[in-house]
């Protein structure tokens, strides 16, 4: 995982004015990109000419030593700039064996997929091609052509931006482009853009990612694991989820340096680890006879001391038999990070700045003991209705249509959180539970079977049972059968607390009164959110740097739709767990 910066203007020559002109862009690139260097502290590199100029920041994980960015084509023609990671290159490298690969890189297959392709310009069905997560630039200066994509849940975060020439910029980060463009916005997962010499003002956005199961009716008479009774009753749907899930995460064990996992103790953390643990024991993932690089799994966990989930994740790690790392923060020391997260993230989503806190305090730490890449549960929640709210959906339609809202803004929230968090301190983070056919695996599972139904005699089953069914001999039954606790509340309740406190203190009611025109675009619903979006506002003031940032109303991360489910919910707006009241348990 790296970040770059693209700039292109097609319509440029070569003539002395306008190559002084392009050696002041090509300055002014680089400094765009020594913004998001954190992302990639490992090597830079640059490319420019009349009409283009890339410059990418490496973070090394697959061949650290010959696969730099920008990568090129046999013939030199072709210019690729890729942040992410393609599991299945081996795959691809085997079907285009005539191709002179000039690197080990994993992201290299990108440019003889693009030479087969482009003369059809089917563009969708060529990333389709592609499994893993990924933002990429690519240059073609033969037909003075580009194309730049990401990917269908958008875990790799990309924008994109126009500055007052006209020029088109592409970035990996929000901050790379502010202040050099007059616009900028978010480049929509699961789309693509290709545009010629001369096509750049019409260029648009194309889906190249769509799916049956975003369509309940293709998924509402599909095969249930169990019956009315909670009875388990074809142990073959249940199976499909647990190998489908061990095939994700094997794949995503590819690397050439050391790696770990984060490990909160909740189910999804801890089955991502488990699953790790039993593959990295033989090191599938490496080529070399030599051994591993790190002969034993770490795991991480952060918390305020006595927090629910620090004595969870060691049960769990001590179960799976993980070196356990566990790091305790104070609110102090999370309370002078918040300026550093929140230019990080590029966000004040309250509930996307409450958990990158500790996320980012955490990545610091495994960066220190010289670990390079992380495996993380996210997505699990969206993909088996797993946040407490889930328990008041009405029927299996309104549950299915939800996780379909939910998956489609994944990119806005814990994928922002896990990569940015992460990769301020040059950390990747990988998600199993969103590799591509991992998810339709399970957005294609009858909804029923996710849903938190009551029992003929009255009990109610527990969010993800199926999945918690699917592994339930790897984890100890304490883990395996835990209730959910979101991220930011597992840390310690009193981080959330605490911030809620500072915030009414800090911001005072006659200030919040004028909130409409201190920021016209998105108002702060709370003074928790005032507060962030002060500090935000600072770093990023634009209006197009606001309008990058979600603003809609929720109750323990739901989204506005679903506040329709609970009459009670109608005036909330609290994206803590806490607030589904008599569903989740009191603790610490």
């Amino acid at each position: 995982m790296c970040g770059f910066v693209g700039s292109f203007d097609l319509s440029k020559g070569g003539s002395p004015v306008e190559q002084g002109l392009r050696e002041e862009l090509r300055a002014r690139v680089l400094e765009m990109s020594k913004k998001i260097r954190h992302r990639g502290p490992d090597w830079s590199g640059v490319y420019a000419d009349s009409n283009a100029i890339l410059s990418h920041e490496r973070l090394s994980i697959v061949d650290p030593l010959s696969g730099k960015q920008p990568l090129f084509s046999d013939d030199q023609k072709i210019v690729l700039a890729v942040n992410g990671e393609i599991y299945n290159h081996k795959e691809l490298r085997a079907r285009f064996s005539s191709y002179p690969f000039k690197t080990g890189s994993d992201c290299e297959v990108i440019i003889p997929l693009y030479k087969k392709y482009r003369e059809s310009e089917d563009f969708a069905k060529m990333i389709e091609e592609l499994s893993g997560i990924f933002a990429f630039a690519l240059y073609d200066s033969e037909r003075k052509a580009v194309l730049a994509a990401r990917d269908q849940i958008g875990v790799i975060p990309l924008y994109q931006g126009w500055d007052k020439a006209g020029r088109y910029y592409v970035a990996s980060e929000l901050k790379a482009l502010e202040g050099e463009c007059q616009s900028v916005e978010e480049f929509p997962n699961g789309h693509f853009l290709y545009f010629k010499s001369g096509e750049e003002a019409n260029a648009k956005a194309v889906k190249w990612h769509s799916r049956d199961w975003e369509d309940y009716e293709s998924v509402k008479n599909n095969a249930r694991a169990a019956d009315e009774k909670g009875q388990t009753i074809n142990p073959a749907v249940i199976e499909k989820v647990r190998n489908s899930l061990e095939a994700a995460v094997k794949a995503q064990l590819m690397s050439d340096v050391p790696y770990g996992v984060l490990l909160s103790g909740g189910l999804d953390s801890s089955i991502i680890a488990a699953i790790t643990q039993k593959f990295s024991k033989k090191r599938i993932e490496t080529d070399s006879r030599e051994g591993a690089w790190w002969p034993r799994l770490h795991s991480f966990a952060i918390g305020l001391e006595g927090s629910p989930d620090l004595a969870a994740a060691r049960k769990a790690a001590e179960y799976i038999g993980t070196v356990h790392h566990e790091v305790h923060f104070t609110i102090q020391e999370a309370l002078d990070a918040l300026p550093d997260v929140i230019y990080h993230i590029e966000t004040y989503d309250i509930t996307t700045v409450r958990a990158s806190t500790p996320m980012y305090l955490l990545a610091r730490v495994i960066k220190s003991m010289g670990i390079k890449m992380v495996l993380s549960g996210e997505g699990s929640d969206e993909l088996f209705g797993g946040y407490l709210y889930f328990h008041k959906a009405p029927d299996a339609k309104e549950f299915h249509q939800e996780l379909v809202r939910k998956m489609s803004k994944l990119h806005l929230y814990d994928c922002l959180r896990a990569n940015k968090s992460l990769m301020a301190w040059g950390v990747e983070g990988r998600v199993p539970f969103l590799d591509k056919d991992f998810v339709d695996t399970a957005m294609r599972l009858n909804p029923v079977d996710k849903m938190c139904l009551r029992t003929p005699d009255g009990k109610e089953r527990i969010e993800k049972w199926i999945l918690r069914k699917a592994f339930e001999d790897l984890l100890p039954p304490e883990i395996c059968w835990r209730q959910k606790e979101q991220f930011s509340d597992g840390v310690g309740y009193k981080w959330i607390d605490s911030l809620k406190k500072i915030a009414e203190e800090k911001i005072s009611d006659g200030e919040f009164a004028r909130r409409q025109t201190r920021f016209p675009v998105n108002p702060p619903k709370t003074k928790e959110e005032y507060y962030y979006r002060e500090i935000f506002s600072g770093l990023f003031p634009s209006d197009s740097a606001a309008r990058c940032v979600p603003h809609e109303a929720g109750v323990a991360c739901s989204t506005a739709k679903a506040l329709e489910w609970d009459a009670a919910w109608l005036n909330a707006d609290e994206p803590s767990g806490r607030a589904i009241k008599g569903v989740h348990n009191n603790s610490y």
